[in-house]
């Protein structure tokens, strides 16, 4: 009974434990979930995006990133920064305006929300008299205009947020300047622009949603000039020198309006509708940038024609006779354009369009011949394709970093050579400590590395598995070719493309081996493709073998989707990962598990009918395992076909209930006939079970039916190099789990590398274990001598590991969703087990293995286990005795998504998915964390509005 009682506290492992374990929320990577605002600072040179959710974000050069999130997580509406300060106002759906500063604290800079405010009306005014529609920032840097609904303009002082009364800006008043036939209430509805005077800061111009503009002089507070527009009124431009303004219109024009110094009613320029004669959408806002050749660039967003093009997002460049409409695959929520911001610069010369799309950031250089695209180094779109699976490795060679760097470069060449344009702050992170790797797999059948070294999650390489099948799109098909008359002259940009050409070309599975540069990735429809790294593009034949995991037994029938058709002869692939071999696994179900061992040259797979072992070097299969229950034949129905399935899941559910109640019954009463000695034994059980309840961790666990659906589902594949048959001699072997609670074993004859070519290898089963309780292995892992967990292939000959201990007795650890337990090897006795409730809900969903350092000195580490749970807590368990070192709450439990995502790193961190296209990363370790730190110049401006003085502000990827 010595183990059901509580251990004792032991001081010392606490103080380690502390120096080991600490979790920490770090960085979010991608791309903000729900973008709803867009701004810029000029003087800053920092953007911010705002979300849907209440969160903004402030961007500037790569490693410079600030996060904020409102109180009410209300949607962001507009964000405007402080003219030369380290401020800016954000505008809520919920009309209420916030002030945020950029602060230094402890040396660490921190965005922080200073001050709130809501526009309140007189008593019983309508909701309309102060629904804020427009934002100006003045140059002042002491007063906000608040454009309303209703027309009235208020001042508001700043930073207390104060309504200036008496500078309120009427309607009435404006009125007093218009002709009596443009007079009248209704044409001074609902402010839509706003715009400061560049030249003069005392005049700024107003504009009404029905056409009317006024320019007006605060400092006589009056109308100076009116302007009469025929349409509706969407948005204001000043050009550089206040000569001229541009108001754009809901009928898909635009019109260029002179300011004369004169009191004669201006009359416009010039009326442009770009894209008609026919009826066009609105142009909702507008740039005109002035240039040293004297053709300006004319940018504005929609006026696109209604019938035939009304359904894209587009923003369209006119720069003399070059005129191009780029087209984005999902809605534009704002966009900038950088230009000189000196305010001596006679000329705006633009360099860069910067469009917030809803799924992406998209960067243009305006300075380059044929205005390219700009490849971000942040803010990627990881859900360009939709994610299927991740995979991460630690610390990769240089010459294997080096070489798919080289891979993703050639894919880069579109892309402009222009440096990152938003670039304000400075990253004064230390170069990271080690090079990793994230792999995402995506719907579309390809895989995305991703650096994950720092802050910044860049692409570097993106390989595709399509090319080895035929679908319904042809790769060489060039989505931005036009012909030289086609009108409206669209472009696609962008990467974001929800749309897959064929569901079974998703990634399901990744491995990749950083040392022989081996990679398999293994997809929905059963096909497993190995690839190997090639520097150069290559043409050749991908060999195929099939794996019939049904061996041909009868009465089983697949009722899912076909397996994909493969092209025949040589297929051309560029630089980078190279398939050379596909197995395509028979029925063509997603497959669940896959393992790949390098050294021996030889992949495992596993899908909900079985597992196979193929050698990848003689081009082979080696054996298959069928793990069907006659009862599964859910198994057969394929990821579509899920109705009957639900309803039986169901019908088995509550059987099980029933079936537990009566049992429950039965042992706590039973018939009067039932003897004394049945008594005493069921008295004895419950006191037993009463005393086990005693140790906190110790807790009853259910048992599974046989007969539960996908119990041959193979959850997870091992190789291992250890003592299966007698503790004498250590052979290769593979061990598989399945969804049943059982663990198979089988030794392998792997020939030595001379006779490797020659000599097939060969498999035969060795051990077969079933945990009694039946829950799905999530994990298989075998211990050494020295209770360390075997080295990965090729580790040692890399001199990355010591060798495993083989002259001590090695241990197997079996990981199911509901315990863990450690058996000895090879005779696969129960050692010692630790169980995690089923009365809790409790499950594992995922398990690693994990090396934590200590914070304090570098000569202590230790091998832990980081399991997830299906209550989105992350426990640390040590090995090889299975004690609970500690546990953290990281996921909402009902983000079942985030969960399913979660991938663990080797030294303690981990990813998991926040929404469809952002990363959460967290740490678990004190030695490891990833988190932003950067210096941003804080200006403190003076009151004659001269720089006085620049102090740094440090919040990033450092290795504490």
């Amino acid at each position: 009974m010595r183990r059901f009682l509580r251990p004792g506290h032991d001081p010392v492992r606490e103080r380690l434990k502390r120096d080991l374990f600490q979790f920490n929320k770090t960085v979010e990577h991608g791309f903000p979930h729900q973008p709803s605002a867009l701004g810029y600072s000029p003087f800053l040179r920092l953007m911010a995006i705002g979300t849907r959710s209440g969160a903004i974000k402030l961007y500037g050069a790569p490693g410079v990133e600030f996060m904020g999130l409102h109180e009410e997580n209300n949607t962001v509406m507009q964000i405007h920064f402080i003219p030369d300060q380290c401020q800016l106002v954000t505008l809520l759906d919920d009309n209420s305006l916030h002030l945020w500063s950029l602060k230094q604290h402890g040396g660490a800079s921190e965005l922080r929300e200073e001050h709130r405010f809501t526009l309140k009306g007189p008593p019983g005014s309508p909701p309309s008299a102060t629904q804020i529609t427009a934002v100006l920032p003045h140059s002042s840097r002491e007063v906000l205009y608040l454009g309303t609904e209703s027309g009235n303009i208020f001042v508001v002082e700043l930073p207390s947020f104060r309504v200036l009364e008496d500078r309120t800006i009427t309607p009435e008043a404006v009125l007093q300047r218009v002709p009596e036939d443009n007079c009248n209430r209704r044409s001074c509805e609902l402010v839509e622009a706003l715009r400061e005077h560049p030249k003069n800061p005392d005049h700024i111009l107003i504009g009404y949603s029905r056409g009317l503009i006024v320019l007006w002089d605060l400092q006589n507070n009056k109308a100076t000039h009116h302007f009469l527009g025929s349409q509706q009124l969407e948005n204001l431009y000043w050009q550089r020198d206040g000569s001229k303004f541009i108001s754009c219109h809901y009928d898909g024009s635009y019109t260029q309006w002179p300011v004369s110094n004169d009191n004669r009613q201006p009359e416009p320029l010039e009326n442009i509708v770009p894209y008609g004669p026919f009826p066009c959408k609105a142009i909702s806002k507008i740039y005109w940038q002035t240039t040293k050749n004297g053709l300006p660039y004319v940018v504005f967003q929609g006026g696109m024609p209604r019938a035939s093009y009304g359904d894209r997002h587009s923003i369209s460049v006119i720069h003399g006779s070059q005129q191009t409409a780029f087209d984005f695959t999902s809605r534009v929520i704002d966009f900038f354009i950088i230009f000189s911001s000196d305010p001596a610069a006679e000329f705006d010369d633009p360099s860069a369009l910067v469009v917030l799309a809803e799924e992406e950031l998209v960067v243009i250089d305006l300075k380059s011949a044929g205005w390219p695209a700009v490849h971000p180094p942040y803010l990627a779109s990881l859900h360009c394709s939709a994610i299927t699976c991740s995979h991460h490795v630690s610390n990769i060679p240089l010459k294997l970093w080096e070489r798919i760097i080289s891979a993703g470069s050639k894919q880069n060449i579109h892309y402009s050579s222009m440096p990152w344009p938003i670039d304000g702050g400075t990253n004064i992170a230390p170069d990271p400590p080690q090079r990793d790797l994230l792999l995402t797999g995506h719907e579309d059948g390809t895989v995305r590395f991703w650096d994950a070294s720092g802050v910044c999650l860049h692409l570097l390489y993106k390989l595709s598995t399509v090319r080895v099948f035929l679908t319904d799109a042809d790769p060489n098909d060039n989505m931005n070719t036009l012909g030289e008359d086609e009108w409206p002259p669209l472009r696609k940009v962008g990467t974001f493309d929800p749309y897959s050409d064929d569901p079974r070309l998703g990634i399901q599975k990744i491995y990749l081996c950083k040392y022989s540069g081996y990679l398999a990735v293994a997809g929905t429809a059963g096909q497993v493709l190995v690839m190997e790294l090639n520097d150069e593009d290559a043409e050749h034949v991908v060999d195929h073998a099939e794996a019939d995991l049904l061996q041909d037994q009868e009465g089983y029938r697949w009722k899912g989707h076909e397996k994909l058709k493969t092209r025949d002869g040589p297929v051309r692939f560029e630089a980078g990962f190279q398939p050379f071999v596909l197995v395509q696994c028979q029925p063509p179900a997603v497959v669940t598990s896959l393992a790949l061992h390098s050294e021996w040259k030889l992949v495992a797979f596993g899908t909900s009918h079985g597992f196979g072992l193929f050698d990848h070097q003689q081009k082979r299969l080696v054996f298959v395992k069928c793990t069907l229950h006659p009862s599964d034949q859910l198994a057969l129905e394929g990821p579509l076909s899920r109705v009957k399935s639900l309803k039986k899941s169901l019908r088995q559910s509550f059987r099980r209930i029933r079936r537990s109640r009566v049992s429950s019954r039965k042992r706590r009463g039973g018939s009067g006939n039932a003897s004394e000695v049945q008594e005493a034994n069921a008295k004895f059980d419950q006191d037993a079970l009463q005393e086990m309840e005693l140790a906190p961790v110790q807790r009853k666990i259910e048992a599974r039916s046989a007969e539960d659906s996908f119990t041959g589902f193979v959850r997870t594949l091992y190789f291992a190099d250890t003592f299966l048959r007698d503790s004498s001699r250590h052979c290769p072997s593979l061990w598989a789990g399945t969804n049943g609670g059982t663990v198979y074993a089988f030794s392998l004859r792997v020939p030595p590398a001379e006779r490797r070519m020659d000599e097939p290898v060969r498999a035969e089963q060795a051990k077969e274990i079933q945990l009694m309780h039946r829950a799905p292995v999530v994990g298989i892992l075998v211990l050494d001598g020295r209770s360390t967990p075997l080295p990965e292939p090729l580790e040692v000959a890399h001199d990355l590991s010591k060798s495993p201990d083989m002259q001590g007795s090695h241990q197997l650890l079996v990981v199911s969703e509901e315990q863990f337990k450690v058996f000895t090897l090879p005779k696969v006795s129960s050692k010692l087990k630790l169980k995690l409730t089923a009365l809790e809900g409790c499950r594992v969903r995922k398990v690693t293995v994990a090396n934590f350092g200590s914070c304090k000195t570098d000569d202590y580490s230790e091998n832990d286990l980081a399991v997830l749970t299906n209550l989105g807590d992350i426990q640390i368990i040590s090995l090889p005795f299975l004690k609970l070192q500690i546990r953290y709450p990281c996921i909402r439990k009902e983000d079942v998504s985030g969960i399913a995502s979660c991938v663990f790193t080797k030294y303690g961190q981990g990813f998991y998915l926040i929404s469809p296209s952002e990363f959460e990363r967290f740490s678990l370790s004190t030695k490891w964390l990833v988190e932003p730190r950067c210096i941003v110049d804080m200006p403190e401006v003076t009151s004659n509005n001269h720089v006085h003085n620049k102090s740094g502000t440090e919040n990033a990827a450092r290795k504490s």
